[in-house]
């Protein structure tokens, strides 16, 4: 993460640190941090990264995992289901997209949107044999329990949903209301 000379008095109150605190943990004085957020001295190269490191470590401890966001409540469905019981599980779940698992292994996603435009193509006396398999998507990403808010965030702008694992196993999901609820809820 990238930061400004200017945003070290901010930063550093943000983490809740004195200026000798963040001295201590940057390796310079107190009398440098002081003098560099007062304007009155721009630090050596060496001295600016020290400090800079050390609010990028205390930025990455302070970020959201992806354990502590994700929805531990997983409704898969398997691929050879019908589509008609993916709009089952989704109405009675209140929820938009499920992810496909053959084995409890990912293999793709439907969502409420991939099933429209199913719909859409398909004759109606045919949309009750079609199955999850002949219309889901790509597998969404799947990151690591420890993977970090940031990185989680830019995956959902291009997918609907991240699936988080552990030791190869699936323990959960992230969507972009899980992060605005954690965002704002604490």
């Amino acid at each position: 993460m990238a930061f400004e000379l200017s945003e070290i008095k901010e930063l550093r109150k943000k983490f809740g640190l004195t200026q000798t605190e963040l001295a201590n943990k940057a390796g310079v004085s107190q009398s440098l941090i002081a003098k560099v957020e007062a304007g009155k001295l721009d630090p050596t190269y060496t001295n600016a990264k020290k400090i800079f490191d050390a609010l990028g470590s205390l930025s990455e401890k302070a970020e959201f995992r992806a354990e502590q966001i994700m929805n531990r409540k997983i409704i898969p469905i398997h691929p050879n289901e019908p589509v008609k019981k993916a709009i089952e599980l989704m109405k009675k779940h209140e929820i938009s997209q499920l992810p496909v698992l053959a084995n409890d292994i990912p293999v793709g996603l439907i969502s409420e949107t991939t099933i429209i435009n199913m719909m859409a193509e398909t004759e109606p006396s045919k949309i009750a044999m079609i199955r999850v398999k002949d219309v889901m998507e790509e597998c969404p990403p799947i990151v690591s329990k420890t993977s970090l808010m940031s990185a989680i965030s830019n995956l959902l702008k291009y997918f609907p949903v991240v699936l988080v694992s552990e030791s190869g196993k699936l323990i959960g999901l992230i969507t972009k209301a899980d992060i605005l609820e954690k965002v704002y809820k604490g």
